[in-house]
C-alpha cells in the first residue's frame, strides 16, 4: 500500500482530479445529451446538474486549490495516503448517484468530499499564518454545505427548492471562477506579453468571491431572493468590469490566455442574467448555461490545460495543439448551448446533443494529451 502512494499519481491533487475530471465530465455530458433519465431519488435533470455541479466542477475547484496553496503557502501539498482518500470519497459519491436508491449515500460522501477538502486546504494554510485564503476555505465548507443542503431538499422531493438549491451550487463554483480568475488573469497576462499587471482593489477582488457566496447562501435557505438577484447582477457587472480593465489586443495571439478571459467574461455574463432571471425567470437558463457551459466548460478546460503543463515540467508556451482544438470545441459547445434556449422542439433536441458532443471531444481532446503526463513523474525531474 505504501508503494501505491508512492506512485506520481498522488503527488499533487491536480493529478487524480484532472484526469477523473476529464473522463467523467466526457461521459456524463454525453449521457445526458442522450437521454439519459437519471434515478427515482436524483432523476433527468437534477442528475445531470447535480454531478457537473459538484461532481465534474467540484473536482476540478478542489484538484486546482489544494495544489495552488501549497505554492501560496510553502507548505507541502496533500499527497499519498491524504489524497487517494480525498479522491475514494469523491468516486464513491459519482457511483452512487447512477445507482437507485443511491442518492443519499452520494450526498453524504460528497459533502464530505469537501469539507475532507476543506480541512486539506486549512491546514497549510493555518501552519503558514496565510490569512488571504481563509476565504478560499470558508467557501469550500459552504460549497459541501449547499451540497448538503441540496439532498436534504430530495427527501421529500421539492421541486422549487432544488432548483434553487442547484443554483447556490453553480454559483458557488462561479464565486470560485472569481477567485482564481482575480488571481491570475491579469498576472498571466503580464508575465506572458511583458506588460505592467493590472492591479485591482482588494474589495473587487473579494467581491468576485463574497458576492457570489452571499448569492449562493441566500437561495440555499430560499430567502430574500431578490436581493440574490441583486448580488449576482453586481457580481456580473464587476467581472465584466475587470475583463475590460484586463485586456491586451496580445492576448488574441495566446490560446492560454484568450480562454482565461472568454470563460470568465461567460461566467461575468452568467451572473449578470442569472440574477436578472430573478425577476424575469424566462432568462434563467440562458443564464445558467452561460456559466454551466462558458463559465464552467471553458474555464475548467483552460486551467487544466495550463496548470497542469506548469506542475509536469512541460513549457506552457506555445500550447499543445490539440489544446487549442479543445478550446474552439468548448466555445462551440457554448454558443450552440446558449441557441438551445431559446428554441424548441427537434431543434431543441439536435442543438443540446451538438452542444454535448462538443463538450465531450474537447474534455476527451484533453484527456487524451495530458493523462499520460498525469500518471508520470514529471519531465524536468522535480517533486511534484
Amino acid at each position: 500500500m505504501t508503494m501505491l502512494f508512492k506512485h506520481p499519481v498522488w503527488a499533487m491533487a491536480f493529478r487524480p482530479f484532472y484526469a477523473l475530471a476529464a473522463l467523467f465530465g466526457a461521459a456524463s455530458i454525453l449521457l445526458w445529451g442522450f437521454g439519459y433519465p437519471g434515478t427515482p431519488d436524483l432523476p433527468s435533470f437534477y442528475w445531470h446538474a447535480h454531478e457537473m455541479i459538484w461532481g465534474y466542477a467540484g473536482a476540478v475547484v478542489v484538484g486546482f486549490l489544494l495544489t495552488a496553496v501549497a505554492t501560496w503557502t510553502g507548505q507541502p501539498p496533500t499527497r499519498g495516503g491524504a489524497l487517494f482518500g480525498l479522491t475514494a470519497v469523491w468516486l464513491l459519491a459519482r457511483i452512487a448517484a447512477l445507482v437507485p436508491g443511491g442518492a443519499a449515500v452520494s450526498g453524504v460522501a460528497g459533502t464530505v468530499f469537501f469539507w475532507y477538502a476543506a480541512v486539506c486546504m486549512a491546514l497549510p494554510v493555518i501552519r503558514s499564518r496565510n490569512s488571504r485564503n481563509y476565504i478560499a476555505v470558508a467557501a469550500l465548507v459552504l460549497f459541501g454545505l449547499t451540497h448538503a443542503v441540496f439532498h436534504l431538499y430530495l427527501q421529500p422531493f421539492q421541486p422549487g427548492a432544488l432548483l434553487n438549491g442547484l443554483l447556490s451550487g453553480l454559483v458557488m463554483v462561479a464565486g470560485f471562477i472569481g477567485l482564481v480568475g482575480m488571481r491570475i488573469i491579469s498576472f498571466f497576462t503580464a508575465k506572458r506579453l511583458n506588460i505592467a499587471q493590472v492591479a485591482s482593489p482588494m474589495w473587487v477582488a473579494l467581491a468576485a468571491l463574497v458576492l457570489p457566496m452571499l448569492m449562493a447562501v441566500l437561495m440555499m435557505l430560499q430567502t430574500a431572493l431578490p436581493l440574490a438577484g441583486l448580488l449576482g447582477v453586481a457580481a456580473g457587472v464587476i467581472n465584466l468590469v475587470q475583463v475590460c480593465r484586463w485586456w491586451h489586443k496580445g492576448v488574441l495571439r495566446e490560446p492560454m490566455l484568450w480562454v482565461l478571459f472568454a470563460g470568465y467574461a461567460f461566467t461575468a455574463l452568467g451572473l449578470l442574467v442569472t440574477g436578472l432571471a430573478q425577476w424575469l425567470p424566462a432568462y434563467l437558463s440562458l443564464g445558467v448555461h452561460l456559466i454551466g457551459v462558458g463559465g464552467i466548460g471553458l474555464l475548467t478546460v483552460g486551467m487544466m490545460a495550463r496548470t497542469a503543463l506548469g506542475h509536469t515540467g512541460h513549457p506552457i508556451y506555445p500550447a499543445p495543439k490539440p489544446v487549442s482544438l479543445a478550446f474552439w470545441l468548448m466555445i462551440a459547445a457554448t454558443l450552440i448551448r446558449i441557441l438551445a434556449t431559446f428554441v424548441s422542439g427537434t431543434a431543441y433536441t439536435h442543438s443540446i446533443r451538438c452542444s454535448a458532443v462538443l463538450f465531450t471531444l474537447s474534455l476527451l481532446l484533453y484527456a487524451w494529451r495530458y493523462i499520460p503526463w498525469l500518471l508520470k513523474p514529471r519531465a524536468d525531474g522535480k517533486a511534484g
